[in-house]
């Protein structure tokens, strides 16, 4: 398929254009989160122990951060990190009823290995009142327990894996799932050390 560009227009640009047009949305949802939370940008600052400047400049888009800080960012604002990087994907207008993603869809929001102990991947549109995602890791020592206002569940479909739920912890195997209200401080990691895979179903996050 050969695509055709605007008069005067490289390809470069159009690069740099969406790459700013991302930036610009994901800073906007940044803010729309803390502002939800009724946090400053001072009071994030000290709990992701990132400078006010760079956050100033990250939700107007003018900034560029790394996974590592989204990370830090995501457990300051209760949100997961698949989240805010599917909030700088651009919106789909007039969602169809139906939605089919294949394993090697290249539309599905993807987490890199290191970000969220493992690899993570958005099974649905973000704008979707769902959020499904499929987890692959290996972690066997707990991270940072995410906690947010939503709803989520869990179904173990590969691994055992070690389900700690606001400090009181669960074995489950393939087949096992479970489900916690908002509010509930969360993390996993791997029972025995092997690989465990996850789909784990959230609700979007609201809007302030």
């Amino acid at each position: 398929m050969t695509s055709t560009l605007p008069a005067g227009t490289s390809s470069a640009g159009v690069d740099a254009a969406d790459g700013e047009a991302s930036g610009l949305r994901l800073g906007a949802h940044i803010r729309r989160l803390r502002k939800g939370h009724g946090l400053t940008l001072v009071q994030v600052a000290e709990a992701t122990g990132l400078s006010h400047p760079f956050l100033s400049q990250l939700e107007r888009g003018l900034a560029q951060p790394s996974l590592g800080s989204l990370r830090r960012i995501a457990v300051a604002l209760q949100t997961s990190p698949i989240e805010l990087v599917a909030a700088a994907d651009e919106p789909v207008a007039d969602l169809p009823p139906v939605e089919i993603q294949r394993r090697d869809d290249p539309r599905g929001t993807t987490v890199p290995d290191g970000f969220a102990s493992g690899s993570a991947r958005l099974l649905a549109a973000a704008s979707r009142p769902l959020h499904p995602v499929e987890i692959s890791a290996a972690a066997t020592s707990p991270g940072e327990a995410f906690q947010h206002p939503e709803d989520e569940f869990v179904y173990v479909v590969e691994g055992t894996v070690v389900l700690d739920l606001d400090g009181e912890t669960r074995t489950l195997s393939v087949g096992d799932s479970a489900y916690y209200a908002g509010g509930v401080a969360h993390r996993w990691w791997s029972a025995d050390g092997a690989p465990y895979r996850l789909v784990v179903v959230k609700q979007g996050s609201r809007r302030a």
